[in-house]
């Protein structure tokens, strides 16, 4: 009874559809977070007549033949890249990424780590850092004098100062762009890693190289759609619930198989 075992591959991956719309929607006001969707493909077959046989002694050839599917399977959870809208904070440190493009984080292992997550802080080494407290590269620190900074689209970054009336550059962000941002790796916490399907980070100004401008003052709004993600979570759910009564109808059958006397 091939049914049992071909309605379960579908209910896993319905589950799996459902548990990628729940990370949407739990992500729904993370700052840059961007759709996932999970993808299938079907499973091999198995060939009871392959097509184009010979099917009798005056050559007939079978126009079909007899191919029976064995089920789904996820081929990718994949990345639905779009830029989010912009929502107002009036932070200092707070930037948004108008454009394609990743500011570059150093973990402390060493490792880059990139982010379009732009809520910056400042630590207490007047130190340019992440929520979590991971440095930007390049690093910018900011002087404990300083009254104000002013950040402009290119990622310099100015420093105002009591005693002066000229401002101070104190750095200036890149952006790394990648050939295939989809095959980048998430690692949580908004960060992501580069993978060899993804290709080496390109770093570079921003507004160069197809990249993106800074807008200082803002953060990006997640790009999840919840209408779209609850209609897909009820299409799933039926899928689902179809899948399962394959299995009971499978079951009620070789049951009745059993019971022949």
């Amino acid at each position: 009874m091939r049914a049992l075992k071909i309605a379960a591959t579908g209910m896993a991956a319905q589950q799996m559809r459902v548990e990628t719309i729940s990370n949407n929607l739990a992500n729904m006001s993370t700052t840059g977070y961007n759709t996932r969707r999970a993808e299938f493909a079907d499973l091999h077959y198995q060939q009871l007549a392959r097509a184009g046989t010979v099917n009798a002694a005056d050559g007939t050839v079978l126009p079909t033949g007899v191919q029976l599917g064995l089920g789904v399977r996820p081929s990718a959870v994949s990345v639905h890249l779009s830029q989010g809208s912009l929502s107002a904070t009036g932070g200092d440190l707070d930037i948004a990424i108008e454009g394609n493009g990743y500011l570059e984080i150093e973990l402390p292992s060493g490792q880059a780590a990139f982010t379009r997550d732009g809520a910056l802080k400042r630590s207490a080494d007047g130190q340019i850092v992440t929520s979590d407290g991971f440095a930007v590269a390049p690093q910018i620190t900011i002087p404990d004098d300083a009254r104000s900074i002013s950040i402009n689209g290119a990622g310099e970054v100015y420093a105002f100062f009591a005693d002066a009336t000229e401002s101070q550059l104190l750095g200036q962000f890149s952006l790394a762009g990648f050939t295939n941002p989809k095959g980048l790796e998430a690692l949580g916490a908004n960060l992501f890693s580069e993978t060899e399907a993804s290709g080496p980070a390109i770093v570079t100004t921003p507004g160069q190289d197809g990249l993106g401008t800074l807008r200082q003052g803002y953060l990006e709004d997640s790009s999840v759609d919840p209408v779209r993600e609850v209609t897909e979570l009820i299409e799933a759910q039926r899928g689902y619930e179809l899948n399962s009564k394959v299995i009971s109808a499978a079951d009620q059958m070789l049951g009745a198989t059993t019971q022949v006397r």
